[in-house]
């Protein structure tokens, strides 16, 4: 099994998601900040999966020693440099979580929900009870919980699952469509911080990191059918909590369509 075998084996689950009516339905200001203000979530805990494979797959800790496989060092910490310190459309370094949130300030969206979210993280020191308690959607609510099971639970490999089939992959065709509904439908908008987010992450998934995360599961498996089944699996369900995901921020548009009425 390789990685090709994996796409194969995912391609119902990635086609649903990127055929998805949400693409579609953001055709108002009001549909984009309600995109805007779900999708932060997978955007903030894309972090914690990048952070834990950092975490497993590199020192962290002192003394230092070499761990693992350098070429998968290498790997983690290059996608980690510019997922973490990236340069933002002012030319400072920046996090892409904090490139979102300042784009979703300059459209009008709420940033309350999430602020309130991590100050909570921070006070609870526990994912899951914050998780829990939490006014989020149910579906919302499933995805976090998932990434953080698989974070704590999670073999190496079953962790880069998540990270590369579930967002990496997926990434560069999921926001070139999306780019592609803004352009069209908000011209006039102010909303060049958010082009800038999403062509960077289509120039850097697609030609960096998508790669490199492929052959970071390469690495992690080398050759194991077991390895490869469990990547399989954790990769499927990665996507259907994407998709879940998905189906959060189209119900709270419709929601707000029939309030509208």
């Amino acid at each position: 099994m390789d990685t090709h075998t994996i796409n194969s084996a995912l391609a119902p689950q990635r086609e649903e998601l990127l055929s998805h009516p949400l693409y579609a339905r953001v055709k108002t200001i009001d549909d984009l900040r309600h995109f805007l203000e779900g999708h932060i979530y997978a955007v903030w805990d894309f972090m914690s999966l990048l952070k834990a494979l950092q975490i497993k797959l590199t020192c962290t800790s002192v003394p230092w020693l070499p761990v693992g496989n350098p070429e998968i060092r290498y790997l983690i910490n290059e996608i980690v440099l510019a997922e973490e310190t990236d340069i933002n459309i002012e030319g400072k370094r920046q996090s892409h979580f904090e490139m979102y949130r300042d784009a979703m300030l300059d459209c009008g969206a709420d940033i309350d929900a999430i602020d309130r979210f991590l100050e909570d993280v921070i006070a609870t020191q526990n994912i899951f009870v914050s998780i829990r308690k939490s006014s989020l959607h149910d579906n919302i609510k499933e995805f976090l919980d998932f990434t953080f099971r698989v974070i704590e639970e999670g073999k190496p490999h079953e962790i880069a699952a998540a990270f590369t089939f579930g967002r990496e992959d997926l990434i560069p065709a999921m926001f070139t469509e999306i780019l592609r509904n803004f352009q069209e439908n908000f011209p006039e908008a102010n909303l060049d911080k958010l082009v800038y987010y999403f062509e960077r992450h289509i120039e850097l998934d697609a030609d960096e990191h998508g790669p490199m995360a492929m052959q970071m599961i390469s690495e992690l498996c080398n050759g194991d059918a077991t390895k490869w089944h469990e990547v399989e699996e954790v990769s499927k369900a990665a996507l259907e909590k994407r998709i879940g995901l998905w189906n959060a921020i189209e119900e709270k548009m419709l929601q707000h369509d029939l309030a509208s009425i």
